[in-house]
């Protein structure tokens, strides 16, 4: 087991360009492809609060689901907003990776590199 984690999707460049700094770095990361085994609402109330960012932070305002549901109204909760992510997973932004000395949302992907050591 790794002691970095990528939680990652493939078809996105920046996801893709991370993974790719970290194998550069000779290190092979546990990939945890989240659109195919979308992550508890434990694990992802965690990762965001490890990121020390907000639950808005992580929501993709560009995606078709974002504007579907209206998820720009402030009305929705930080609970709700993660179910919606849970629900769509291509509403949470990535990569984000997990290494011993924390965690980050990798956008642009050489944030990932103050991970690495």
């Amino acid at each position: 087991m790794s002691t970095i984690t990528i939680y990652h999707n493939p078809a996105c460049g920046t996801s893709r360009n991370t993974l790719a700094l970290i194998r550069s770095k000779n290190i092979e990361p546990d990939i945890i492809e989240y659109m195919k085994a979308p992550l508890s609402k434990t694990k992802l109330k965690s990762l965001i609060s490890s990121m020390h960012i907000s639950t808005r932070e992580l929501l993709r305002d560009q995606e078709a689901a974002y504007r579907d549901l209206n998820l720009a109204d402030k009305k929705w909760s930080d609970d709700e907003l993660v179910d919606f992510m849970i629900e769509n997973p291509s509403l949470m932004n990535r990569p984000i990776v997990v290494s011993p000395t924390g965690t980050r949302l990798c956008r642009p992907p050489e944030a990932v590199l103050g991970l690495l050591g």
